[in-house]
């Protein structure tokens, strides 16, 4: 029989490489479109209704794009929409927001030491949060729509320095930073549904109808894909930063989060400044790399870690009690526990690779999917098998997870 714990992490597997593609998708149209926009310049005799031109090259052709700032005149024959790129991307997202935090809270979404929560307290919070984000955005929106949007942008800013605290104060560590992504992303994708589809299509309803489209509609939309525009590089950033513990297993995991969306918006402004033929702000690069160098200087504040001593609970208990745990709990500090220690030992290793602790026996027993996936079912643990782990040990792994896993079952 297929192990399910492996045809679980194939399904998991398949569910990321999708939102990948969908993400890459999405944000490579996204980039292109602002570029283009940017890009877009008023020449002599264009055709009513235009506001720009654009001429450019690539695959071995021209491309001559006009932009109407309105709508043209006839409704066209063939009309391209982009929307599934983004639709996909966050139903994608939030079906691995399920797999992996909702079915696994115990492991990667509640942290005690942080608030000691139930799951479904968990899983309400984390729902409840990404729909309050989409109506403090769209409300701010709203109030700020003729205002400077340097306002618009510095509130916006504001809700996002309160949700970075908020999260990293209620979920672990790894889960608040990859939710504040998911809040992020929310953001961005309802801003496709609820505003920027719908008002193309008012657009289009006006054109089939002979009416003269309202320009306020097209207004709206452009601020908004600028705004998504801006989001990009965070949303990136903070879903990759589960990989990496000295982003989110740190002290001021909030603060650094705050500092990233800063620095999305100065690699965006280069970008952007360029591409609408402005200059060459190289200032953005100086005030990026000093909100790199801010970052990693806090990274290096002291690391959350549970106790030597604390207690087991929950499944914990299951893998503890399980046969053959003494012996197991042998094999892991001898092979693994050098690199995956409060102080490791292995030379040139000087924080636990992945945050993954492996000293006590409540840190092997808390890790014991990640021990049965790593070293047991696959050789990836340890890396080149440095520490000689030999096949009886990787057996006796599988042995002890599975026993612990059907013991689970049973009871």
């Amino acid at each position: 029989m297929y192990d399910w714990v492996v045809l679980w992490e194939w399904v998991q597997i398949a569910l990321r490489w999708t939102h990948v593609i969908v993400a890459v998708a999405w944000i490579g149209s996204s980039f292109y479109f602002i570029a283009l926009d940017l890009g877009l310049q008023k020449v002599p005799h264009l055709p009513e209704g235009a506001s720009g031109e654009e001429w450019q090259v690539h695959g071995g052709g021209f491309y001559h794009i006009q932009k109407y700032l309105v709508a043209p005149q006839m409704m066209p024959e063939h009309l391209t929409w982009f929307k599934w790129e983004s639709y996909s991307t966050w139903l994608s997202g939030f079906a691995m927001l399920v797999l992996v935090y909702y079915l696994g809270a115990q492991f990667f979404l509640i942290d005690p030491e942080v608030m000691d929560l139930t799951v479904w307290q968990a899983v309400g919070i984390s729902l409840a949060s990404l729909a309050f984000g989409w109506a403090a955005y769209t409300t701010i929106c709203r109030v700020f729509v003729d205002a400077n949007q340097t306002v618009l942008m510095v509130a916006l800013f504001v809700v996002l320095v309160v949700m970075s605290y908020f999260y990293t104060h209620v979920f672990s560590g790894r889960a608040a930073l990859l939710h504040l992504g998911a809040f992020t992303a929310t953001i961005m994708s309802a801003n496709v549904f609820f505003v920027i589809m719908p008002n193309q299509r008012v657009v289009v309803a006006d054109l089939k109808a002979g009416r003269k489209p309202d320009p306020k509609y097209g207004k709206i939309a452009k601020q908004r894909s600028l705004h998504n525009n801006y989001l990009t590089l965070p949303v990136i950033f903070l879903m990759l930063s589960n990989h990496y513990p000295l982003v989110f297993a740190t002290e001021y995991n909030w603060i650094i989060a705050s500092l990233v969306f800063l620095m999305g918006v100065t690699i965006r402004h280069w970008f952007n400044t360029r591409h609408a033929r402005k200059g060459n702000p190289h200032w953005t690069w100086f005030a990026t790399a000093l909100l790199f160098v801010a970052i990693a200087w806090l990274s290096t504040a002291p690391m959350r870690h549970r106790a030597e001593d604390s207690k087991l609970t929950g499944a914990d208990l299951i893998y503890a009690a399980a046969p053959g745990f003494g012996d197991i709990t042998s094999i892991v500090q001898g092979r693994c526990s050098m690199c995956h220690a409060r102080e490791p030992s292995f030379d040139g290793i000087h924080w636990a690779p992945k945050g993954v602790l492996l000293e006590t026996p409540s840190d092997i027993a808390h890790e014991a999917h990640r021990i049965y996936l790593q070293a047991g079912i696959t050789h990836a643990m340890p890396p080149a098998n440095l520490s000689l782990i030999e096949p009886a040990e990787r057996a006796a792994i599988v042995k002890w997870y599975q026993g612990a896993v059907h013991a689970g079952v049973d009871g």
